[in-house]
């Protein structure tokens, strides 16, 4: 792999998901779906304002159950993400509040940091690398650089620091050995600083729609780029038909949010794996053949 200097990766981490305004959806069709107030008695339905996680916050529609899943896999994880109070608003990293309408229907809780750096493909390493951490499986905890620098936290846990010396990357031993939560955020800061839609997207692994798994990401990796991951799902039985949900983070850095369903306002937030060539989602614009898997 040709090698890109850690400068230009940090720059192009900086705009993958930047370059959409809060008017550019990158879509061809209108996103005006009401708030979750004003639609019918339907919508009101999928929606359980008391529920603390993914689970019991969201009912499926008529018809549908969720779809089976190993209690201690990634996709229960997801699934039991807990999430703030109804109504809970998307706070960036600098306090300040999203102020965009139509475009989430939950937060997930779950601190962000007061730096600029959790943001889409971040959110998605987050969450992959918190399941691992809350197991006990520290060797499954890696990621790549932009420019293909592999930073596995088990080395970091031995007390080994990222140096970047002009276009050199490599593993200084700094500190005395430690597995505490503190070094573990550090560890995430430091690749979320120098990864993103670009390496992600190089990780993952391309997989058909109609395989579809929670965990699973719909990717763009560029500058501009961005993701969005699958949190749940759920399958009408007599019919075939599945369903799922998505979450994202976006630019600047913000809390995770469980993303609307723009194009279906009785189906939000859920979305039909019958969406055709193109899924709609809020803020970006993806491709059937985006869909990917770790």
């Amino acid at each position: 792999m040709k090698k890109i200097i850690i400068v230009l990766s940090l720059l192009m981490l900086v705009v993958s998901c930047q370059f959409r305004s809060a008017d550019d959806h990158q879509t061809d069709k209108p996103l005006d779906v009401a708030p979750i107030s004003e639609v019918g008695d339907s919508k009101q339905e999928l929606i359980n304002i008391e529920g603390k996680i993914i689970e019991d916050r969201f009912n499926v529609p008529e018809g549908f159950t969720r779809i089976e899943i190993t209690e201690d896999s990634f996709g229960a994880y997801l699934r039991n993400l807990p999430l703030k109070a109804h109504d809970s608003r998307v706070l960036y990293y600098d306090g300040r509040e999203k102020n965009k309408p139509n475009v989430y229907d939950a937060v997930v809780d779950m601190d962000l940091g007061n730096r600029d750096l959790q943001q889409c493909a971040d959110a998605i390493i987050r969450l992959r690398a918190e399941y691992f951490y809350g197991k006990g499986e520290y060797d499954k905890i890696h990621f790549n650089f932009t420019n293909g620098f592999r930073v596995d936290y088990t080395k970091w846990m031995d007390g080994y620091r990222i140096s970047v010396v002009g276009n050199e990357v490599s593993w200084v031993k700094r500190a005395e050995a430690s597995n505490t939560y503190d070094d573990f955020r550090k560890y995430l800061d430091i690749v979320f600083a120098y990864a993103g839609t670009i390496s992600l997207s190089q990780e993952l692994h391309p997989v058909a729609v109609e395989e579809m798994e929670i965990g699973d990401v719909f990717i763009q990796g560029g500058s501009p780029g961005h993701a969005v991951i699958v949190v749940d799902m759920a399958e009408n039985i007599e019919t075939g038909e599945k369903l799922f949900l998505l979450a994202q983070s976006y630019m600047p850095a913000q809390d995770t949010q469980i993303l609307i369903n723009p194009m279906d306002k009785e189906l939000s937030p859920w979305y039909s794996l019958n969406f055709g060539e193109t899924l709609y989602t809020p803020e970006w614009t993806f491709s059937r053949r985006d869909l990917k898997r770790f």
